[in-house]
């Protein structure tokens, strides 16, 4: 009997200090009510309760989460059927608004998010629905910011996982997308073979300019050179003629300083001519007035030969 009535105590006991006592994990709180009425917030660590009048309503995880839409059939501003499927993250931050502003808030987000969805695609076209991802997530993510301001629940984003248009557009798509490829590759081709033949004559232009001007090179170096020896040959002409008239100044003072005049260079001179007209086939011609000339000569050979026979 003692023995039960000890058991009964520990399960009061036990009873009372589960009851009491609440351990809350970080990043989770807990709202408590107290007579059916909002008390205060069970924080992380460990809380203390009062039995039977304190109860814990729930408890929100604090934690981004991610909440997956089902995949909707919208219509296009163009009358087009195309499947979206959506991903929406959200994060608790009024845990108080979140239990007693909305009974459900995962189901809530879900709902304005396929109803935006539908009003957002319904003013855009295919082509515009395609493209535009970026920009009907930030729409929907604006209208579920509004609307969940007062459930405290704060939408992190909302991506646009799939858009699928129906089965015939997609070979139509597909068929276009293969037609501009091949347009793209002609268009390239095209491109390369006029890229080629401009650098193609491009070349051959810097080959004849650089040909011609190699040619340029060779006749200036050419003619530099013609230039020069034709200046080498002129100075050694003029080093020629300088000799010359150095040796015949030279002959000429020897001559004046052996007392020879210029009547005797005269008669020497006649001697000379009188030894080239010995030959048979030479013939010597004197002007006219070089016969007064020569009868000097002749009365100065008289006197010379008379000057070697008196000795």
């Amino acid at each position: 009997m003692q023995w039960a009535i000890i058991g009964i105590i520990v399960f009061v006991v036990v009873v009372f200090v589960a009851l009491t006592v609440k351990i809350v994990p970080q990043q989770r709180v807990g709202v408590v009510e107290r007579l059916g009425k909002f008390h205060r917030l069970l924080t992380p660590g460990l809380n203390v309760l009062i039995p039977i009048i304190d109860q814990v309503r729930t408890y929100h995880d604090l934690r981004i989460q991610q909440a997956n839409v089902p995949p909707q059939t919208v219509i296009t501003k163009d009358n087009v059927q195309v499947q979206i499927d959506t991903i929406i993250f959200y994060q608790v931050v009024g845990p108080e608004e979140a239990t007693y502003g909305i009974s459900d808030y995962v189901y809530g987000v879900r709902n304005i998010s396929t109803a935006t969805m539908r009003q957002i695609i319904g003013k855009l076209e295919l082509d515009e629905t395609l493209s535009g991802r970026e920009k009907i997530s930030s729409d929907i993510r604006l209208a579920l910011d509004e609307a969940t301001e007062k459930w405290g629940v704060r939408i992190e984003r909302v991506e646009v996982i799939d858009i699928k248009p129906p089965l015939d557009i997609q070979e139509a798509m597909d068929k276009q997308m293969k037609a501009e490829r091949s347009k793209r590759a002609i268009v390239l081709e095209a491109e390369a073979a006029k890229q080629d033949m401009i650098l193609r004559a491009e070349g051959d232009k810097q080959s004849k300019i650089l040909k011609a001007e190699g040619d340029k090179e060779a006749r200036i170096r050419q003619a530099e050179g013609l230039r020069q020896a034709q200046e080498l040959e002129a100075l050694g002409q003029a080093k020629a003629i300088q000799a010359v008239a150095e040796a015949e100044k030279s002959r000429i003072e020897l001559i004046g300083s052996a007392g020879l005049d210029e009547r005797v260079l005269a008669y020497q001179s006649f001697d000379a001519l009188t030894e080239i007209s010995k030959g048979a086939a030479n013939k010597v011609f004197l002007p006219t007035s070089a016969v007064e000339t020569l009868g000097t000569l002749g009365a100065m050979a008289e006197v010379f030969k008379a000057s070697k026979e008196s000795k």
